[in-house]
């Protein structure tokens, strides 16, 4: 009889274990392969939140099959403890494994709401998105002058939400005075800036805040990726180049950046400019003679006057021979890559087309001709207003 019970328990705890050895495996199973989730979705995890509250809202997003085995999965990993906070995009039919990674490696957040400060060479605004989901695309919520002084509610909103993230996006052309000044009324950052950093010295692009940090180091950031970039550039700069240094590389690049926004003829723009430097010619560019005006101090606001085009400024390359004292604004990559990596033609000229590029010529006939087309345009453009 004793042996009989003793068969008998040792049977069920047989079978005892490979039950649990099949609930073990299918629920490792289950926490790694691909979830039932049908659009990815944002989702939110508040300070202070939970596994459990978090588990319990991916099953009611139909995002797990299980908040337990969740739970589960996520205290065998050792991740139940390294939850963060933050808005989050859970990718569609992602694992638990997957979305435990997700919601537990830290960094900004990917998803929800976002406002960027865009500083621009004619005017800088602040503007609230919201990543939509299903799209993967943001849509804007409000737009406004970085000036404007009463904020609308949608920026209020999203400032009380512990998890927005915050970017300065700092447009090509951009001088440095311009965006120091708008960095003042970013109200995310904290501290003074005593002084404007050199011309030419902060790169253009875009930046990732913490509410708190300093416009300091924002700059120091902008800084550093300028350097980077203008030292690589200088070390595979093409062979003959009539320029001395990186600083009368960042020159012609400010240049060339100020004189066209067409990213296909920057290398021909760089051309004519190596090709008068070359030739002993004067550059002659009007955005030289404007920043001899306004010292990068905000956009000139109307046309070139003669007595300006034969004002003598350490800057107007209509009088003075070579390259200006300084860079006339903060380049970006494209355009120190047109300086030290220009087209082979023989330009010397360039005007407007009316197309928002320009026309460039060998001779100061084809030049001449090309001028009166533009005329022509204008006179147009006048009698059609």
């Amino acid at each position: 009889m004793w042996r009989h019970i003793a068969s008998s328990a040792l049977t069920f705890l047989v079978v005892l274990t490979f039950l649990l050895g099949g609930v073990i495996l299918w629920g490792q199973n289950s926490y790694n392969t691909a979830g039932p989730l049908e659009e990815q979705i944002c989702l939110r995890v508040e300070g202070g939140s939970s596994m459990r509250r978090v588990s319990t809202k991916l099953a009611a997003e139909k995002a797990v099959t299980s908040a337990a085995i969740f739970r589960i999965g996520a205290e065998y990993t050792d991740k139940s403890e390294a939850l963060k906070a933050g808005s989050w995009l859970i990718p569609k039919a992602a694992s638990m494994s997957e979305i435990t990674e997700i919601i537990t490696r830290g960094g900004a957040s990917t998803c929800g709401t976002e406002v960027i400060y865009r500083i621009g060479v004619i005017r800088s605004e602040v503007e609230v998105r919201e990543l939509d989901p299903a799209t993967g695309r943001y849509v804007e919520k409000a737009a406004f002058d970085l000036k404007q002084e009463d904020a609308p509610s949608a920026f209020t909103d999203v400032r009380a939400e512990g998890d927005t993230r915050y970017r300065v996006s700092i447009a090509e052309g951009a001088t440095s005075w311009q965006i120091v000044d708008a960095l003042k009324s970013v109200d995310v950052l904290e501290g003074n800036l005593e002084t404007v950093p050199p011309e030419g010295s902060l790169a253009p692009d875009s930046y990732e805040m913490r509410e708190g940090d300093t416009r300091a180091s924002v700059i120091t950031r902008m800084q550093e990726a300028q350097e980077a970039f203008v030292a690589a550039a200088w070390e595979n700069r093409d062979p003959d180049l009539p320029l001395d240094s990186p600083e009368e590389m960042l020159i012609l690049a400010s240049i060339i950046e100020k004189e066209t926004g067409v990213a296909e003829e920057r290398d021909q723009v760089a051309s004519v400019f190596v090709n008068r430097l070359n030739r002993g010619m004067r550059l002659q560019t009007d955005p030289t003679v404007i920043y001899g005006v306004t010292e990068g101090k905000g956009a000139l606001g109307r046309g070139l006057r003669q007595s300006e085009l034969r004002g003598e400024t350490p800057w107007n390359t209509y009088v003075i021979d070579g390259l200006p004292a300084t860079p006339i604004a903060n380049p970006g990559r494209a355009s120190i890559q047109a300086a030290v990596s220009p087209a082979a033609t023989n330009y010397v000229y360039f005007v407007a087309d009316g197309t928002g590029g320009h026309a460039f010529a060998e001779t100061l006939d084809e030049h001449n001709a090309n001028v009166a087309k533009w005329r022509q345009i204008e006179a147009e453009r006048t009698q059609s207003q």
